[in-house]
């Protein structure tokens, strides 16, 4: 990405922002106000109206400006570990790198190789989104 890790982190560390790059992810229904430290949960819903999910995602481990790790929930479906690093470059960019892995639920007894391509495509586009947000200095509604 063509900005700092300060720059993604600051998308990361809004909460409200989280509907805007995370692809299925249709609302916010509330954020902790401790986010994005360990323990903080975003409250999303998931699909398309009118058939919406509600359930949340729930910070397992930050470490600004390099890591956020999430314990994300879709059920039925079941639950995710979502692992974001930004490595900053030697020419003032950014590396990020998505990891996501089924731990729970139906979703945990796909086969690997079935499961990185259903999720290749889904991460691919999320990392466009976030990189958009990052690089243009998003901002949630109503921010000055």
């Amino acid at each position: 990405m063509d900005c700092r890790p300060e720059d993604v982190f600051a998308v990361l560390g809004d909460g409200w922002l989280y509907g805007m790059w995370v692809v299925g992810s249709a609302r916010i229904r509330e954020v902790d106000d401790n986010w994005p430290e360990a323990g903080a949960r975003i409250h999303h819903s998931v699909g398309a109206w009118p058939v919406l999910l509600s359930d949340e995602s729930e910070v397992e481990k930050v470490e600004t400006p390099k890591l956020l790790q999430l314990r994300v929930k879709a059920w039925p479906a079941g639950e995710a570990r979502v692992i974001l690093t930004c490595s900053p470059t030697d020419d003032g960019r950014t590396e990020v790198v998505i990891e996501e892995y089924p731990v729970s639920g139906p979703a945990a007894m796909i086969p690997t190789p079935l499961e990185n391509l259903m999720l290749h495509a889904r991460n691919v586009e999320a990392l466009r989104r976030l990189s958009y947000l990052a690089e243009h200095g998003a901002r949630t509604p109503g921010d000055s």
